[in-house]
């Protein structure tokens, strides 16, 4: 599989690592310095693209991929207030996107735990909830894409709960998320459910990034012919 990544960073070299030890070829890297090489007809010689850039270009980036007519897997974070726009051309222009917060395969597994978890505590309205997130001290958002991801996932199940903040106010209609940034910390993520007489916690913790990127090549690879707007639950659960 011919591969073309965008955004060269830490990230994009790990995934460059794994793809050449299961046997893809990279065809195109780009990066700050290379910019005038992100273009139609070199993405077209691509069988899948991933890219991993920054909240600024991602939106261009993949419908530049689409307009190509090369499937797209998207791990960047902070641009999702286009996301809806990006699916409906991905859809007219009958291409391929899949996007995640986080294509680990043990935070996506984490994220059908939280969402199992949310359905048992939705009717147990005494435990508050909060959550933390910690990410290395170059990370541009927060809260994390994964954090958003978590607690829109017990939005959706917890009736009293609409809306997520960094403000530390408590408030029983708000899941409050810490956002930690130190040193070179991979991403944790932590859930609380919190009442006068005991706790629940469930963690993911990320050791490196190698899961991260691992699971971007496990997604480029699942998503290779395909057509449509996909996620990580699709590459995790469907055949």
């Amino acid at each position: 599989m011919k591969i073309a990544i965008l955004g060269y960073g830490k990230m994009g070299k790990a995934i460059e690592k794994i793809a050449l030890n299961r046997g893809h070829e990279i065809v195109l890297k780009i990066h700050r310095k290379n910019q005038d090489q992100l273009h139609i007809k070199n993405l077209s010689q691509a069988d899948v693209v991933i890219d991993f850039s920054i909240p600024d270009s991602a939106k261009e980036n993949i419908l530049l991929a689409i307009d190509a007519n090369t499937p797209i897997i998207s791990g960047t974070t902070g641009w999702l207030d286009h996301y809806d726009e990006v699916a409906k051309y991905c859809t007219e222009k009958n291409s391929a996107f899949l996007y995640a917060s986080n294509f680990s395969l043990g935070v996506n597994l984490f994220f059908e735990l939280n969402k199992n978890l949310a359905k048992l505590m939705k009717t147990h309205q005494q435990y508050q909830i909060d959550m933390t997130e910690i990410h290395h001290t170059q990370k541009l958002d927060a809260p994390s894409g994964t954090a958003i991801s978590l607690a829109e996932q017990i939005i959706s199940e917890n009736e009293t709960k609409n809306k997520w903040t960094l403000d530390a106010t408590n408030s029983d209609e708000q899941i409050i998320i810490d956002a930690q940034r130190e040193g070179n910390v991979p991403g944790t993520h932590v859930v609380n459910y919190k009442s006068e007489i005991d706790s629940i916690t469930i963690k993911h913790e990320a050791h490196s990034r190698e899961g991260f990127a691992f699971g971007a090549v496990i997604a480029a690879e699942w998503i290779q012919n395909r057509k449509g707007i996909f996620s990580m639950h699709d590459v995790l659960f469907s055949s």
